[in-house]
Order: C-alpha cells, then structure tokens, then sequence
C-alpha cells in the first residue's frame, strides 16, 4: 500500500526555512565557493554552527582536511550573487571571477557584498545519508550590512 501524498516525509521537511548562503575556501588560485542552505547555529560558547555538505564535493573535502572556510550570509536583493555560484565550479576552475572578495585572517576568500561573514574552523564531522555534517566553530565574524537575509522554502525536501 502506498502511502497517500500528503504524508510523504519530503513534502513535510521542504516546508522547513533555511537561509542560502555561500560557503567559500582557499588560500590561492585554488579558492572556490558553492551554495549551502542547509546551515544552523549549534553551540553558544565556543560560538559554533553546523553544515550539511553533500558527500563527494571537493569543498566537503577540503574542510575534512582541515582548511578554514568563510559561510558567507546572503542578503534580500542578491540573486546575482546566488546565481554566480548555484552552476558549480570545478576544482581548477576560477570562482570568482567577477566577484569582490577580502581574504580573511585564515586566507579564505569572504565575499565584500555578503552582509554578514563567519570564518571557521571545523571541529567535527558526522555522516548523515547522503551528505556530512560539518560542526565548525567560528573563528571570526563580522556584520557588513543590516540587510535581512535570505529566507528559502522549498517545494519538497527531496532535492535542492
């Protein structure tokens, strides 16, 4: 029997908010970016926050090898930025190529139009299906801009 469409547990779990935001690591040529939604505030103190990486991206990697990273905040009225980075970058291929960045003090690259930045470092990892959950602590943080964030709903929770 199958179950009736309305119950189905991904049409529930795209009912849950989350923001969109761009995660960013490298220190040189090889820096790179991709879209991260799936990002939550874990602990108080130290100050840490968790994200979901799907298993097998090359950012997943480097982080699991131990390089900082930069979640960097969206803001209402930067589409363009998400679209820059929602097509994916293959490792040897320049991501930010018409983007302004800083590098911060862990030299990963923080995006000068994201209105708010978090530096981090990863402190654990967890195996959860098909993705890793990386708890991080932030390092280093700065608000930009009082601009609201980005708040996504999706259709379904069986897909981005």
């Amino acid at each position: 029997m199958s179950e009736p469409a309305h119950s189905l547990p991904h049409l529930a779990l795209g009912r849950l908010p989350s923001g969109i935001y761009i995660l960013t690591v490298g220190e040189d040529a090889t820096a790179t970016g991709m879209l991260a939604s799936w990002v939550q505030q874990a602990a108080f103190e130290p100050p840490m926050l968790s994200v979901a990486l799907k298993r097998g991206r090359p950012v997943c990697e480097r982080i699991e090898a131990g390089e900082s990273f930069v979640l960097n905040v969206v803001g209402e009225g930067q589409k363009s930025l998400l679209k820059h980075f929602a097509k994916g970058f293959e490792p040897d291929e320049p991501a930010f190529e018409g983007v302004a960045i800083a590098r911060t003090a862990c030299g990963a690259p923080a995006l000068a139009d994201a209105i708010a930045v978090l530096e981090c470092r990863m402190a654990t990892v967890a195996d959860a299906g098909d993705h890793r959950v990386v708890i991080a602590e932030v390092t280093a943080s700065e608000v930009l801009t009082d601009t609201p964030p980005i708040v996504h709903l999706r259709k379904r929770g069986d897909h981005y």
